[in-house]
């Protein structure tokens, strides 16, 4: 065989739909560090205060707040670093999530026989998604809130939708 007439087996398919992604954090680097230094500063003031009257244990249990605030904020950020991917091409849909330690999962779907089910509250909107393939059922977009579900859910069903109808070809 020469190189004119092998199978490319890997052909590049058309990218239907591809969406990266992550958990919503409303406060970045620096507004942290602002409201670490704000929080320490209020926390000394107040503990000096109470240093002064005699009650010296107080000082400490503001020391702990700070550094309670501090924790829970290192967590925050930590857990954003998680994404998950969503492609679909017209042969299949690959969903790949990596979690905020580095480990990666990944599934691939065949975008004829998925269904995009939804769980809706009355009230608050679309909670879950899923996608359903072969008796299997794989959330997704749990990052999202409920509109921005409903947009995601909108946008993946003309994609599957589009899937399913197959390549169009334009010979010109």
């Amino acid at each position: 065989m020469t190189p004119g007439n092998d199978f490319d087996l890997e052909l590049e398919q058309p990218e239907l739909f591809s969406a990266l992604l992550t958990p919503h954090r409303s406060l970045d680097r620096t507004g942290f560090l602002v409201l670490m230094v704000f929080v320490s500063v209020l926390s000394f003031a107040a503990g000096i205060g109470f240093l002064l009257m005699g009650a010296w244990p107080v000082f400490g249990i503001f020391a702990l707040d700070v550094i309670a605030i501090y924790w829970a904020f290192r967590v925050n950020f930590r857990d954003a670093k998680a994404t998950e991917e969503i492609r679909v091409t017209p042969s299949e849909l690959r969903v790949r999530r990596v979690s905020h330690r580095g480990h990666v999962v990944e599934f691939v779907l065949n975008p004829l026989w998925v269904q995009l089910d939804q769980k809706t509250d009355a009230e608050f909107g679309i909670e879950k998604l899923y996608l359903l393939s072969k008796g299997r059922r794989l959330s997704i977009a749990s990052f999202l809130g409920p509109d921005e579900k409903a947009s995601f859910a909108k946008a993946l069903t003309a994609a599957l939708q589009a899937a399913r109808r197959g390549p169009t070809y334009n010979p010109l």
